[in-house]
């Protein structure tokens, strides 16, 4: 269950991410809404993974470093983001960050 809840804490905060681009700075009323919900939701159910026996420090370095990636895949594709060599590899050192965190 904990890691449920942490897939949707994942979920809530890359919609959020991308949602706040949609805001144009919290000028736009219905992406600026959604935003602030789904960032409360985020919080709310990384609280509830927490409550499941999740490590709060591995628990929160997943929720970033996958948070992360897909923002920047998000990006590319739905605002058509360039990405350097340098910032592909360090996307790439997250992915394997993550999965060391959970082999480890």
């Amino acid at each position: 269950m904990d890691y449920l809840f942490l897939a949707f804490t994942i979920f809530a905060e890359v919609t959020g991410a991308i949602t706040s681009r949609y805001s144009e700075g919290f000028k736009k009323l219905i992406p600026s809404i959604i935003t602030i919900l789904v960032i409360i939701a985020s919080y709310f159910f990384f609280a509830i993974s927490l409550r499941y026996g999740l490590n709060i420090g591995i628990g929160y370095a997943i929720w970033a470093g996958v948070g992360v990636v897909l923002v920047a895949i998000f990006g590319l594709i739905l605002f058509k983001e360039k990405l350097t060599k340098k910032q592909i590899l360090g996307v790439i050192l997250i992915i394997v960050g993550v999965v060391a965190l959970e082999i480890g």
